[in-house]
């Protein structure tokens, strides 16, 4: 890459997204991505291009913003080629990751597990990132990717992300550790000092950390009850739209999430949709979308989708979206999940609410809080 400054517009169609996508993600990670002012006008560096393509490379292994937010809150902006796919390949999204299984919550350390685990691997008074640590502690625990990536029921939220963010409270907190450089930490003499203590002196000390709740945990929890019934009620009016409405709600909400340039491809009254995702300008590869505006107790079964794939095949198609506002039977999930000439992802009515809710389409923001953090450029000498 070079020196040549980029507008917004050249830096999306470099990474391979639309403008308005690539204005998004610029939108949402401002503050990772640095600009410059040329000649009055906000340009983006060799250096703002490199993070860009690193998100759309995160995106592409199926995370989606507010994952990959989380992740480089933990981690921190990757600084080279290396660290990219290393954070790219630690979180790569397999299906068998999006289910929440009680099991393997029970086999993740717990906060107060890590909390010594944690002093140990920075005894030697080192700064280390953020992402060191983390990698490290899932050695120590010898953590498999089911463990890593494991989400809390029904939130993005991955778990062992959360546990070591609490960890790294905690120890902050109560001066344990200091944060030396953004996302960048060493131990203090007092966490020096509780390695040295005797093993019941540790036990109590880590059971008063445990005590301690990062405010902001608290916020996201309100947060996602809020956003949980915000979607309820969304689903609820999606149930009610005339069905022209609701085919340009779907085909909106897909073109939102960046997967190309959508349109309704005919209007039937037989509250379906035959809708088209042109992934490229020319239309060399499409997605196919229909979707069921069904009561909430009217399941949409293998037959259905079965009839869909056939559409697919007369189309010439490889990809196709299947949306429901209710819900899905085993048999048609099995049959999507079993298709080998073609990709056809099932959203049913709680998924597609949350998605609406996750990239604001029919909803308007409310209230917005600012949470502010220490500049760490701001104090570096010139």
């Amino acid at each position: 890459m070079n020196n040549e400054l980029l507008t917004k517009t050249k830096m999306s169609e470099i990474v391979g997204w639309s403008e308005a996508n690539g204005r998004r993600w610029v939108k949402h990670f401002k503050d990772c991505i640095p600009t410059v002012t040329s000649k009055n006008k906000v340009m983006y560096t060799s250096e703002s291009l490199r993070i860009m393509m690193f998100l759309k490379k995160m995106n592409e292994a199926g995370l989606t913003i507010p994952e990959i937010k989380k992740i480089i809150d933990i981690e921190g902006i990757p600084k080279n080629e290396k660290e990219e796919l290393r954070l790219i390949e630690k979180y790569r999204q397999d299906p068998i990751h999006n289910e929440f299984d009680e099991k393997i919550k029970g086999t993740i350390p717990s906060t107060g597990e890590m909390m010594i685990p944690y002093l140990e691997i920075i005894k030697d008074g080192e700064a280390y990132s953020a992402s060191e640590i983390t990698e490290e502690l899932v050695e120590y625990f010898k953590l498999g990717e089911e463990q890593r990536l494991m989400k809390y029921e029904n939130t993005s939220d991955i778990i062992f992300l959360s546990r070591v963010r609490s960890v790294r409270y905690s120890l902050k907190k109560e001066n344990y550790i200091e944060e030396v450089n953004k996302l960048t930490y060493k131990i203090t003499n007092e966490g020096q000092e509780l390695l040295n203590e005797s093993s019941s002196e540790i036990k109590e000390e880590i059971e008063e950390l445990e005590k301690v709740v990062d405010p902001l945990t608290i916020v996201k929890e309100k947060l996602t009850d809020l956003t949980n019934e915000l979607a309820d009620n969304l689903l609820k009016q999606l149930r009610n739209v005339h069905w022209v409405k609701f085919e340009d709600i779907v085909v909106e909400l897909l073109t939102e999430m960046g997967y190309g340039d959508g349109q309704v491809t005919q209007r039937t009254n037989d509250e379906g949709l035959d809708g088209v995702i042109k992934e490229d300008k020319l239309g060399l590869d499409n997605i196919y979308v229909q979707a069921k505006r069904y009561a909430a107790n009217n399941s949409v079964g293998r037959d259905v989708v079965q009839s869909f794939s056939g559409a697919l095949d007369g189309k010439g198609a490889r990809k196709g979206v299947f949306i429901t506002t209710s819900y899905f039977t085993e048999g048609a999930k099995k049959y999507a999940e079993r298709l080998e000439s073609k990709k056809i992802i099932l959203i049913d009515g709680i998924e597609l609410s949350k998605l609406m809710v996750a990239h604001n389409v029919g909803v308007d923001i409310n209230h917005t809080f600012v949470v502010k953090a220490i500049d760490y450029d701001y104090f570096k000498d010139e």
